[in-house]
């Protein structure tokens, strides 16, 4: 059937009829199996720290290890999206990175345990393809709402994740094997997923309305586009960074360690502290694409300042939910505050990506994968406080919610120039879509 060249300027949930919808719900289901990957080993934890005899410490490293490495991991897929092209770039990312996960059951100790995590970490950096992806198929003024409702489904992989994970766990414990074999077997779920999407991804999205990015250039000329590393100095760029780093850093945080809070804080069992956990991670199911939604109707009425505006909202709200958090006398006071933080947390990571398409749309992945670095590099510095022995997790809590905080002033005085707000008008599609023939499925 013929498809439409141009990125869509309007989402439509229950097709498939188009390379853009298709792309859009094969997106956010790649970073959704890439999550539960990403943080199948989090509600296990209570068993693996047992059966591994792992410290506080250690426990704490893993963590760091689990979010440190997708830093690095995501400035590369931002670059490959923009030189090779989100498809590609996808199912090299799944393939890949399912290895470790399904190896993980390999380890017997600390060491390998943490090396582990740490090769794990790589798949956290499908972000960056989500975004981008679906940041080429729809059309400027609901770019804010697609990214939301993609990273938001994906990131609801971290609340199953919590839910399901412990559940697989018994399911094996019931057929008879020890909980040392149980949570080793329970990773070759996830890494069976990451296969089948891998293929889904490969056959049935393209880079670009248009076409992939190999056939784009053998009928336009075009070379592959140079990486304007300039953008960085854009102090927008290093803002929206510190964001994520305050929300996107503080999500994947709190996934590593509520189970865990809520087992030594207030008693639970390993299967009632991944429920609870859960329903953090369950919030994405509207809360972030809530945040890309008001970030795209607030900008188009007032601007890129008026998206600045909300995010720095949202974030202050998060961090005023977090400290409250942190002091809740109660585990039904605390459920309270953590689903009030978190409505906020996942707002504020919509309305980032509500922001980042407009600053260089020549160089979206590039600052894309910039940008979801920042969220990690958040994550992995806040697993600091959480290794300590000497800061409890309330404190280190506290600590956060004051540094949120601080960044949601930063974010209100930092400039964001109206001549941008052009940008959220719909003539404008990237570069790479533009320059094709007319093309069939």
């Amino acid at each position: 059937m013929q498809q439409p060249l141009q990125p869509l300027d309007k989402i439509r949930l229950f097709s498939l009829d188009t390379i853009q919808m298709r792309t859009f719900h094969i997106t956010w289901l790649m970073f959704f199996v890439c999550f539960f990957g990403w943080f199948g080993l989090a509600p296990l934890m209570p068993a693996i720290r047992t059966d591994l005899g792992l410290t506080k410490v250690q426990v704490g490293n893993t963590i760091i290890a689990s979010v440190s490495s997708t830093i690095l991991a995501r400035l590369l897929i931002g670059k490959l999206c923009d030189v090779l092209g989100p498809r590609k770039t996808a199912v090299r990312l799944l393939l890949i990175g399912s290895v470790p996960v399904l190896l993980v059951g390999l380890a017997r100790d600390y060491t390998g345990f943490l090396l582990f995590r740490l090769a794990i970490g790589v798949i956290g950096a499908s972000f960056v393809v989500t975004q981008f992806h679906s940041s080429m198929m729809f059309a400027p003024k609901i770019r804010g709402t697609a990214n939301a409702l993609t990273g938001g489904w994906g990131n609801l992989g971290g609340g199953v994740t919590n839910m399901l994970m412990p559940v697989i766990f018994a399911a094996i414990v019931g057929f008879g094997y020890t909980p040392h074999q149980a949570w080793r077997y329970a990773m070759i779920v996830p890494a069976i997923m990451m296969w089948v999407v891998a293929f889904l991804y490969y056959r049935y999205t393209e880079d670009t309305p248009a076409g992939n990015y190999s056939e784009i250039r053998r009928v336009s000329g075009d070379p592959r586009r140079r990486t304007d590393w300039s953008v960085l100095a854009d102090w927008r760029v290093v803002a929206l960074a510190l964001a994520y780093a305050m929300s996107f850093g503080m999500e994947i945080t709190f996934d590593n360690v509520a189970a865990l809070h809520f087992v030594d804080n207030f008693h639970l069992s390993q299967h009632g502290a991944g429920f609870w956990a859960g329903l953090f991670g369950f919030m994405n199911l509207f809360a972030r694409a809530l945040g890309g939604i008001s970030s795209d109707k607030i900008g188009s009425r007032w601007g890129m300042r008026g998206k600045g505006f909300l995010l720095a909202t949202v974030l202050l709200l998060e961090g005023l939910g977090l400290i409250a958090f942190a002091h809740a006398g109660s585990f039904v006071v605390a459920i309270l505050f953590m689903l009030s933080f978190a409505l906020f947390l996942k707002m504020a990571n919509g309305a980032v990506y509500g922001i980042v398409p407009f600053i260089s749309e020549s160089s979206m992945g590039l600052i894309s994968g910039v940008v979801g670095a920042g969220g990690n590099l958040g994550g992995m510095l806040f697993g600091f406080l959480f290794r300590s022995e000497s800061i409890t997790y309330a404190a280190a809590f506290t600590y956060i919610g004051l540094m949120v905080v601080t960044i949601a002033f930063i974010v209100l005085v930092t400039r964001w120039r109206r001549e941008n707000a052009g940008a959220l008008r719909p003539d404008s599609p990237h570069p790479a879509a533009t320059s094709a023939t007319p093309a069939t499925a």
